[in-house]
Formats: structure tokens, sequence, C-alpha cells
């Protein structure tokens, strides 16, 4: 709906030929979100009708007048890649460490302020991309990815950072961006939401005291699932023994459980780890956005083989957010895991693509620490989730990124 109206508004400006694409339109294939499976079929489709390719976001505004006087600038001949420049401030684990020794010298592009290729790059690319496959099978950081693929280790062109590609409006910007938290009314009641920690014995006393001491507090309900019972907590045994690695008997023992007459009955289920920091307050916000009636996973969005028709997945430690309606569909499929220790947040990605229930990214959940992320970046946003205690003080991080003064639905 929100992109919907976007590309009305901006057909509206339009004062010269103008193509508005709404990449979850374009074709059958759900993985076109992450762009580059989709270059070859834009190419085809409008590469002779386009001198320019820019990618936005639903949330993104664009002054098209503004923007042409931007294109003019640039020999359109001549292959470019432009946007809002962003760069690493320390190693980055998702980013698998690429520049570290010097991560400013690297920048890629601000996907909230919009970035644009010329024809000849794009062609370049969309042919490369029908000849090779890429480094990894994994989508995670989508934008640093694309740069990545564009630079081709100095081949290409790197990003050329532009003034009027903005995050934030001023006279004169091209585009500019409203928020990633939209208004769309009262944030759902806490009773709406029934909230799953995953733990295990040997995190009972260093996590689970984060968990309580930060974010529990605004939970209408919230239980602790762990291989052990203790009262003391109190955590739930599921009869699912530990794993050092993934957690999917563990997490469908979970969705049967919240199916089940044994907790209370709840339109949402968040799963999260024990070291997952979360604002429910936000969370609740925005699932206003979402009727929980249809089948809704919700998180932060990675992607598996998308470049050969593979599927996409919710990051199960930066939170996954399921309706009501999308666990009983996923449990009612048969889809199940091939043993307890595999990838619950993949296996759940992989049934889902095989259902037809699309998975919804939000950039407010994230898979890793505040300081894996561009600080221009995230210092923009009303986080909803950071993971791993790894060298961080999480009561910090939480009252620095995640805390409000007053719950949301008091402001």
């Amino acid at each position: 709906r929100r992109s919907e109206q976007r590309k009305e508004e901006i057909l509206q400006q339009a004062q010269t030929p103008t193509v508005v694409v709404l990449l979850h339109e374009l074709t059958e294939y759900e993985g076109d979100w992450s762009i580059l499976p989709a270059l070859p079929h834009l190419f085809a489709t409008y590469g002779q009708l386009a001198s320019w390719f820019i990618f936005v976001e639903e949330e993104t505004r664009l002054r098209l007048a503004a923007l042409l006087r931007v294109f003019i600038m640039f020999v359109f001949s001549k292959e470019w890649f432009l946007g809002r420049g962003l760069h690493d401030d320390g190693a980055s684990i998702i980013h698998h460490y690429a520049f570290s020794e010097d991560p400013s010298s690297f920048t890629y592009p601000d996907p909230s302020a919009g970035w644009a290729v010329s024809k000849p790059l794009l062609k370049r690319l969309a042919v490369r991309l029908q000849h090779e496959s890429l480094k990894s099978d994994f989508t995670i950081d989508l934008h640093h990815e694309i740069a990545l693929y564009v630079w081709e280790e100095g081949n290409g062109p790197k990003l050329t950072a532009v003034p009027e590609f903005c995050s934030q409006m001023r006279d004169n910007c091209a585009t500019s961006f409203t928020t990633f938290l939209p208004d769309c009314g009262e944030p759902v009641p806490k009773t709406d939401v029934f909230v799953a920690v995953k733990t295990c014995h040997k995190f009972h006393h260093d996590r689970v005291p984060v968990v309580r001491a930060t974010w529990e507090k605004d939970a209408g309900f919230l239980e602790f699932y762990s291989d052990v019972s203790d009262s003391s907590i109190p955590t739930i045994s599921l009869g699912v023994p530990n794993t050092e690695r993934g957690h999917c008997g563990k997490t469908f023992a979970i969705m049967r459980r919240f199916l089940s007459g044994a907790v209370p009955r709840a339109d949402w289920l968040l799963i999260v780890d024990d070291d997952t920091l979360v604002s429910l307050s936000r969370l609740r916000m925005l699932l206003r956005c979402y009727d929980s009636r249809e089948a809704v996973s919700l998180g932060e969005r990675y992607g598996y083989g998308l470049l050969h028709k593979g599927y996409s997945y919710t990051t199960g430690g930066g939170g996954m957010v399921l309706s009501r309606v999308a666990v009983s569909r996923l449990m009612s499929s048969g889809c199940s895991c091939h043993s307890d220790d595999a990838p619950d947040d993949m296996v759940i990605g992989r049934c889902f693509t095989s259902l037809g229930v699309p998975i919804t990214h939000s950039p407010l959940f994230h898979q890793a620490r505040p300081d894996d992320y561009s600080g221009k970046l995230i210092s923009s946003q009303q986080a909803i989730s950071f993971h791993k205690h790894w060298n961080v003080d999480p009561l910090a991080v939480y009252k620095h990124w995640l805390k409000d003064d007053l719950p949301r639905d008091e402001l």
C-alpha cells in the first residue's frame, strides 16, 4: 500500500516519460527484492526507454524536477553509480570484515536516500549476472553487497556521492526520507504480542538477567524456553535438547505451544534469542501497520541463493515476528526440521517460500550489534532490535538505542 502511494506521487510529478516499477510486482519471483536478480529483466524491458534507473524505498520521497537536474550533470553514456554514501565505522561482521584496515575507504549507498545507475552500467551488470555466480549464496546487507558487485574489485565504478540524495529534506534535495516507523495509529495492545525467548541452562545466569533488567517489563505475555526447567526464572523445557548450532527443533516446539491452549491467545508471536535486545513499544507501533488476519512474517530479511531462485528468511537473532495465521499455515503444511539443530530461521523461510507467504523486511530489526552498522545509518532509525552481547555492555546498548523515556502509547 505504501509503495502504491509513492508510485502515484511520483507519476503525478512527471513532466517527462517516467516509468515506476514496484519490485514485488516485477516478476513472479519474490527474490526480486534483492535487486541483482532483477537487473537483466529490467534492462531487457526498459533499457531502450530509460537513460537512468533509480532505486528507492517505499518511504523515500522524490522531487523529479530536482532529480533530473542531478542527472543532467552526468554524461549518461558513461557508467555512473550515484547515491548518498555510507561507510563502516569499524570492521563489521555483517560485511565479512571487508576493508577492515580502512573501513571508510569503501562507500555504499544509503537505501533510504535512493541510489541510481546509468544505462551503460546497468547493461554491463545485467550481462555479467547472466554469466557468473555471486561469491556468496547469502544476501545479508543488500546495499553493501550491490556496491561491491558494481565496484568489481576496481574494475567498475565506486559510488559517487551526490549531495542532492538526502535522508532528511533540505532545499536542494532530489530525494528525502520520512521514516522506517510509519504512524499507522495506536500501537497494538501488549496482550496482542506473545514473546518467546530461547535460552539454555548455561545462559540462565548471564543473559536472562539482561532480558529481565531491560525489556521484559514491556511484555504482556513472555516465556523463557530452555533445555531445563528452572523455577527461579521460570523457564519451560520443551523436551528438546540444547544444540550448539541451529535451534529448529526448539522453535517448532514453541510454535506448536503458541497454537495450543497452554498459553494466552495472542495475534502475534515474537521469537527471540536470549541475547536479543528489543523495543517492544516500537514493535507494537509497527505491528499496527500490518493485518494480523493475514499470514505475516516480519523482521530483518536475508536471502539464500536468490540469484538462482532461492528463498528469503527472517533472521532469528534480530527477532522473528509471525502472525497467528502464518504460524497456523506453517504448522499445518507439514514443513518440519530435518534435525533439531537445523537453522530455524532458514527452515521457516524455506517453508514460507513454498507456501507463497512473503517475508516482509524492516531495517529496524538487527541481527548484529550497533557497532556493526554505519552510525550514519542507524542514528536516523528508531531501532526495534539488536543482537549479541559480544564486546558490548548490553544494558548500555539498550539504554542508548532502544529505551524510550515514556511508553510509546503515553507519548
